[in-house]
């Protein structure tokens, strides 16, 4: 039996006095006058370091470890015990030493000096040995595994939404194409595309949203939820965008936007929660060197109940605010990033949940209201980013989702099973969508996307 320990389980008090084995990546080494040396390692499991004591006696002292670079992979064996230094509760007393692979200091990129996280992206499939990038993705694991806790816990089933679709649920219409289809031999030929040489007899596209199929689920299992990557073939290069991001998408039969708004309310409080309780060290890490301020800023979120407004009473605020927007405020236009956070910073102070949106600034699915102007939508706002989910009632009344489509020209054929949802047993149903990335980036205060995904896809850009 291994008596392998991880450097976060070194790290403890308790751990003091035993023997154990750490696997681990040379932070830095520094020899001392006295005859031995200390090594930092780390695993990827804690944001801190172990430090190494490694004695002179050791067999390969002069021949491997005073060669010990940033880098390099090593096995140390040793006992545990409590470090005179002050900031670390334990250090590693070396019994031998182990190398498993060097690390060529001309030519490794992870020198000690600072780099921009622009420069990282270079070095993606080393970027996450650096303590910033190694903690955004200990948050980003934290957070995956509360948000499958949490549905799990409240009886939603984990439903695979296909990624290759025929329908465009956003009817944004910024979707990537899928086909076998020889585009060379097609760019050349200058005709029409002939579909029923391709793959799937039609067009088909990478999908934007795992919605529509879900709500087929819901409307007979009850309650699911999606977890999946989607894609956005939209040209934007903002630091809130990408081509490739996973989404998050519960649907629940016989909820209504009240039940819809009170889950989203849970829902972040308790993912939230459970960041801060089990990532402790990164998120002191993100309030000191990231954003300060930014655990007052979640506590903040999880201790307030969220306030409700309508989009009407929200465009009314805006209008008498007397602040100067960049973008117009009007009612039926779409309201922006400045216009939510000073809604949810300035004018509330806490987390803000936005309702009854135009009809026609929404997509076909989403119920129209009792006045016919607006629509049972919801925006969830929080300080810092403005919106992070947004959902709605869905439409389950045939009449009025097949007006709806129509329009939006959009036609029912390709639909059909969408629209059979609401021919055989319809009901009130509601559902959600949070982008992972998103949440990472709001939790951590990371001010770009592309540092909170392994390897980010934006345009131009596919590297790894």
């Amino acid at each position: 039996m291994s008596d392998w320990i991880p450097v976060k389980q070194a790290r403890l008090a308790e751990s003091a006095g035993r023997p154990c084995e750490i696997r681990g990546w040379v932070r830095t080494r520094r020899d001392s006058k006295g005859g031995f040396s200390f090594i930092e390692i780390n695993d990827g499991s804690s944001l801190g370091n172990l430090q190494v004591v490694a004695p002179g006696e050791l067999d390969n002292y002069a021949s491997e470890i005073q060669k010990l670079t940033a880098g390099c992979s090593v096995v140390v064996r040793g006992e545990l015990q409590a470090s005179p230094a002050k900031g670390q509760a334990t250090e590693l007393h070396a019994s031998a030493v182990r190398v498993l692979g060097w690390a060529d200091p001309e030519t490794y990129p992870l020198q000690k000096k600072r780099h921009s996280f622009e420069k990282l992206r270079e070095w993606a499939h080393l970027r996450t040995r650096t303590n910033t990038l190694g903690a955004v993705m200990r948050v980003r694991n934290q957070i995956c595994q509360s948000i499958h806790r949490f549905f799990h816990e409240n009886g939603f089933l984990y439903v695979n939404t296909p990624i290759i679709t025929a329908s465009d649920c956003e009817g944004a219409g910024e979707m990537f194409r899928v086909t076998t289809l020889d585009l060379e031999r097609l760019a050349k030929s200058g005709g029409p595309v002939d579909y029923s040489f391709d793959f799937f007899d039609k067009p088909t596209f990478l999908t934007v949203s795992g919605q529509l199929e879900g709500e087929t689920y819901a409307t007979s299992l009850g309650r699911i939820y999606t977890f999946g990557p989607t894609f956005r073939a939209e040209n934007s290069n903002t630091s809130r965008h990408l081509a490739e991001f996973w989404m998050i998408e519960p649907e629940a039969a016989f909820f209504d936007l009240a039940d819809n708004m009170q889950l989203a309310e849970q829902f972040l409080k308790q993912v939230f929660s459970e960041c801060l309780q089990c990532c402790g060290e990164d998120m002191e890490f993100f309030d000191q060197r990231i954003e300060k301020g930014k655990i007052d800023q979640i506590r903040g979120v999880i201790d307030q109940p969220f306030q409700h407004m309508t989009y009407t009473e929200a465009i009314k605020v805006l209008e008498s605010s007397g602040q100067k927007f960049d973008y117009d405020i009007a009612w039926g236009s779409d309201l922006q990033a400045e216009h939510e956070r000073y809604l949810t910073e300035q004018h509330v102070g806490g987390p803000l949940i936005l309702t009854d949106y135009p009809a026609t600034i929404k997509p076909f699915y989403m119920r129209v209201s009792d006045d016919e102007k607006t629509v049972a939508a919801m925006d969830v706002l929080v300080p810092g980013v403005g919106e992070i989910i947004g959902g709605s009632q869905r439409e389950e009344r045939l009449d009025v989702l097949s007006q709806r489509m129509a329009e939006q020209s959009l036609s029912e054929d390709d639909y059909w099973w969408y629209v059979d949802l609401r021919k055989y047993g319809t009901v009130p149903h509601a559902g959600f969508g949070l982008g992972l990335e998103r949440a990472v980036q709001y939790v951590t205060g990371m001010a770009n996307i592309r540092d909170v995904i392994p390897f980010p896809r934006t345009p131009g850009s596919a590297e790894f």
